[in-house]
């Protein structure tokens, strides 16, 4: 049984995937152990997410009229915008991080009736959400799994110990493979999970690995924090 998290209400600066789904614009991560579950809490609104594209645009400028009075400004090139890397939206079926020793097919997670996402039924494999952008296109893939079961360890059990620069591998329906560096990994008790962080706009391709953490509350009979692990597409050559 999984315990349920509230929803956020949308804002008009959310991309469109975030916007989908029953008004949702945060997904909540029921990470299930055993019979019982943890979910990174939020509150009721969240700021809008900054996704850095204006910086990167670059802008018209003019130069100064040469001498003489029917000289006419004349405009400088405008400087051209990073082209940003990204891929073709193409369903994740498998995810490894060759660092944990993980190599695990994946499952499509969508929306309960309530809003919550679903979870993977069992401890393998890790699902990844399909309101989100598939790993390798522009915004914030995310993959979620078990830290642990009834039978033992599961898919993201060792999820913790990934460091900075550790690789993840997700092979796409279209046979193609995104790979992701690592460029953090952290910590965040429930009650203070950073929604706008995970699920919010950015302006890259962006993968979140998700799953519980810190220690085992055993009154209230799940984990007390979550694991988050932000990677980035690296790019191709």
């Amino acid at each position: 049984m999984i315990d349920r998290a509230p929803t956020v209400r949308p804002t008009p600066a959310r991309r469109a995937w975030v916007r989908t789904a029953l008004g949702v614009t945060a997904v909540l991560v029921l990470i299930a152990v055993g019979t019982t579950g943890c979910a990174p809490q939020v509150g009721t609104s969240a700021p809008r997410a900054a996704t850095g594209l204006d910086d990167v645009r670059g802008s018209a400028t003019t130069t100064a009229p040469t001498a003489g009075p029917t000289a006419a400004p004349t405009a400088a090139p405008t400087a051209a915008a990073p082209t940003p890397t990204v891929m073709t939206r193409s369903v994740p079926v498998r995810v490894e991080i060759p660092a944990i020793d993980v190599d695990s097919e994946l499952m499509e997670l969508g929306l309960r009736d309530d809003g919550t996402m679903e979870v993977p039924p069992d401890a393998f494999p890790a699902g990844w959400y399909d309101g989100a952008p598939t790993p390798g296109e522009l915004g914030p893939a995310v993959i979620a799994g078990h830290i642990d079961w009834r039978t033992g360890p599961a898919v993201f059990a060792r999820l913790g110990e990934v460091t900075v620069g550790d690789e993840v591998r997700v092979t796409r329906t279209d046979a193609s493979v995104a790979v992701f560096a690592v460029t953090s990994v952290e910590q965040y008790a429930k009650d203070a999970f950073p929604t706008d962080l995970v699920y919010g706009d950015i302006d890259h391709a962006g993968l979140r690995l998700i799953t519980c953490g810190g220690s085992w509350d055993a009154e209230a009979g799940h984990y007390r924090d979550n694991t988050v692990v932000f990677a980035e597409l690296v790019p191709p050559g």
